[in-house]
């Protein structure tokens, strides 16, 4: 089966880092046979999470459209930023507003599906200590997340004019993660 994969990095940024690199796990899962959607979370804007905001008029919309999306994967490919040796805010608001919507409408979106971690940062270690965090918000929530990550440290200087890794290296590790989410999401699914 070709697993259906949501790829998406937690950057507002459309030239970041973690974008190029989710644009190029994404073409890595697509030639390991991965129906692929790439989006960027800038097209789902929402509110600082508050539970009162929450009270007042449920969860924004934008969560119950990825709420939605999420439902119909097998599996998620997040490239995360690292902020001060964790997840970004985007995408700890963006986890904790989907993660509130079957509150409201349906089912779990994160239950049983399966998560690749991707980081990309300027720093020596590629941004592999936000990493641990993001790993336990999506276990938290219900998620598969499997073992290993890639982190690419250096990242301002790794990857060329057309968003490929000059590392020949570095590109073989997030191919590798790209075909195991699809082969790991495939037998899931």
């Amino acid at each position: 089966m070709n697993p259906n994969i949501l790829v998406f990095a937690g950057s507002l940024r459309r030239d970041s880092l973690n974008q190029k690199l989710a644009r190029l796990a994404a073409d890595h899962a697509r030639a390991a046979g991965a129906a692929v959607t790439l989006i960027h979370l800038a097209d789902y804007p929402m509110p600082l999470y508050d539970g009162d905001t929450e009270a007042e008029s449920g969860p924004p919309e934008t969560a119950f459209h990825l709420q939605e999306l999420i439902a119909q994967q097998q599996g998620l490919l997040i490239a995360s930023p690292e902020y001060n040796n964790s997840l970004s805010p985007l995408l700890k608001n963006t986890l904790d507003w989907v993660s509130r919507t079957p509150r409201v409408r349906g089912s779990n979106p994160f239950a049983g599906k399966v998560a690749g971690l991707l980081a990309a940062s300027p720093g020596s270690l590629g941004g592999m200590r936000g990493l641990d965090h993001v790993r336990r918000v999506l276990d938290t929530v219900g998620m598969l997340v499997l073992p290993g990550v890639v982190a690419i440290p250096g990242a301002d200087q790794a990857f060329d004019a057309d968003g490929r890794l000059t590392d020949a290296g570095l590109d073989k590790r997030v191919a590798a993660m790209a075909e195991r989410i699809t082969q790991v999401a495939g037998r899931l699914a």
